[in-house]
């Protein structure tokens, strides 16, 4: 049966594997179902960044996701990079909204030209030719033009182009408190709730509330 909460989760090469591990874990807390790509770069990410390494087989990431973020049996799917006969492939079975986060230059580069090459670059041209909402976190500094070229065009297509750059308004104390901001902003996007962090106008009023009862 189809899960009617669906997301496709790709996780690339790209320095940020706190970024993907937490949206995960919150997509699940959300009751998504999430079907994760994962490349192999981004397997070397996160066992440089997070001191974890990512098993090789589909079947035995999907566990160690799903144990890591406490999802349900089945919750978390992982398919390989040319498994052309899951889901997230087609068209006709492909969620309708996909992250991509991090999302390395590489990928973004692929993904604008339609090079199709991986199972991450054909789920976002699927979703992207079905009209659906793809979202791309790229974390890179600085960006050549070749970089802000593909952005622009993938932005005209339709794609949300949301660089991990977290806001400093909610007085992070902790590197924890920064992938927060990323993360709900993410989640924002989705139209998924979130407790993460306070949107803008909100916090501010509670802050300038506690200033007054000081004085």
């Amino acid at each position: 049966m189809k899960h009617e909460k669906q997301v496709t989760l790709a996780i690339t090469g790209a320095s940020g594997a706190p970024y993907a591990l937490t949206l995960l874990n919150s997509l699940v807390k959300a009751d998504y179902q999430v079907y994760v790509l994962i490349s192999s770069a981004a397997k070397v990410v996160f066992a440089t960044e997070e001191n974890l390494k990512i098993p090789s087989r589909p079947e035995d990431a999907a566990a160690f996701f799903t144990e890591k973020c406490a999802g349900k049996p089945g919750q978390i799917s992982v398919f390989g990079k040319e498994e052309w006969f899951s889901p997230v492939a087609s068209g006709s079975a492909a969620p309708a909204k996909m992250v991509v986060c991090p999302c390395s230059t590489g990928t973004l580069s692929s993904i604008a030209v339609g090079a199709s090459d991986n199972l991450i670059e054909r789920a976002a041209d699927v979703v992207l030719k079905e009209r659906g909402q793809l979202i791309l976190v790229p974390r890179e500094m600085p960006l050549s033009s070749i970089h802000l070229e593909n952005m622009l065009k993938l932005s005209q297509m339709g794609a949300t182009i949301m660089p991990a750059a977290p806001g400093f308004y909610h007085n992070p104390t902790t590197i924890d408190d920064l992938v927060d901001f990323v993360v709900a902003r993410i989640l924002d996007h989705l139209g998924i709730a979130q407790s993460l962090v306070a949107r803008w106008g909100y916090q501010t009023a509670k802050h300038l509330e506690e200033e007054k009862c000081r004085r």
